[in-house]
């Protein structure tokens, strides 16, 4: 039997996960899917998915076939889609398990209708709108709408694109790629659509059609980073606080002597590093809190370990063993991203798998 001792722990609140669901099913007629891909974004994909199959979800999105394989063990009745496409020789996959390859191009189309031999077989197909990244492009696109008849071998469940821009309110990307979407929907009347991600949903109602594709804001980041976040934060992330100790001026601290003490203080290593997930890119802007007081990273953000200051702390000092704030009530996942001068979604993926996990 191993013992644990943890350094670290992640509390995932997956009511708080509910209520986002609930929250954004609340902005629309639409049905709410959900995005599950890079394990629900970091933060657990069996969890989530049985929690949102208990609110009625019934459409998920993941990158990959094997992340579509491990939802369809657990449940043989929701809509599971693999955004990535169709891999070559992975027809018999999807037609087994019923798991929907979205076609991203007419090469696709033609494979697969090929295997299915009208057996109607489930598809999604991802039309490009301007993301230029995945999707039928603008001559595929104008190729398959000259002649549906391709399409006569399968069941068309979904017709999607992706927004590009949609995290940026007057973008003017959005408009042009929503009346791109449009002219294509008018060629599939009779076929549910999806277009908005989670930015997209606050945007504008008509951009809504049949399904939306929330991924972050489901995990508590916001969708909307010029108003305050409408989201129910979802995780809470402490460490431990491994030593503590006083330094004079001068002295330095981590690898690279990257930060001198102009002043007496006190220092404490925190269970934390790279390997973790806490970017590298937060040296000298990232901090953690203490009883709601910012505790400044000093020197560099290494493999295991972070040293910040306790120095001008008020009121109860921590202690050895005591654990401090990275993600809770003083600071968000956007927060910290903001400081490690990224985004939440790098934050939230990169969630390392030292951490003991606790679903409440």
């Amino acid at each position: 039997m191993i013992d644990h001792f943890t350094p670290a722990t992640l509390a995932i609140s997956l009511s708080a996960v509910a209520e986002n669901y609930k929250i954004l099913s609340s902005q629309t007629a639409a049905q709410t899917g959900a995005m599950l891909k890079a394990d629900a974004y970091g933060i657990g994909a069996v969890p989530v998915f049985e929690t949102l199959r208990k609110q009625g979800c019934n459409h998920f999105f993941v990158a990959t076939p094997d992340e579509a394989q491990e939802l369809r063990s657990i449940d043989g009745a929701a809509n599971i889609y693999v955004l990535s496409g169709l891999y070559k020789g992975a027809e018999d996959f999807f037609a087994k398990r019923g798991i929907i390859p979205v076609l991203n191009s007419y090469e696709e189309i033609e494979r697969y209708g090929k295997f299915a031999k009208n057996t109607k077989l489930p598809i999604a197909l991802h039309f490009d709108t301007g993301m230029n990244r995945l999707g039928l492009g603008a001559d595929e696109t104008e190729k398959l709408l000259g002649d549906l008849s391709i399409l006569a071998p399968f069941d068309l469940k979904l017709v999607m694109s992706h927004f590009a821009c949609s995290d940026k309110k007057d973008h003017e990307m959005n408009n042009r790629q929503a009346q791109a979407f449009s002219a294509i929907a008018k060629h599939f009347r009779n076929v549910p659509k999806s277009f908005c991600n989670s930015s997209a949903i606050f945007r504008n109602q008509d951009w809504h059609y049949d399904i939306l594709r929330p991924g972050y804001a489901l995990y508590g980041g916001n969708p909307t980073l010029e108003v305050t976040n409408p989201m129910r934060s979802v995780l809470s992330l402490g460490a431990k606080i491994l030593q503590i100790r006083t330094v004079i001026n001068g002295e330095s601290v981590g690898y690279g002597m990257t930060h001198i003490c102009e002043s007496a203080t006190t220092l404490a290593t925190v269970a934390v590093g790279y390997a973790d997930g806490f970017l590298r890119s937060g040296n000298g802007h990232a901090k953690l809190f203490w009883n709601g007081q910012a505790c400044p990273i000093l020197g560099r953000i290494s493999m295991d370990f972070v040293v910040v200051d306790l120095g001008h702390i008020n009121g109860q000092k921590p202690t050895t063993g005591d654990t401090i704030e990275i993600l809770g009530a003083n600071q968000s996942i956007d927060d910290l991203a903001k400081d490690c001068g990224t985004i939440g979604y790098e934050i939230l993926t990169s969630l390392g798998a030292r951490y003991t996990r606790v679903y409440v």
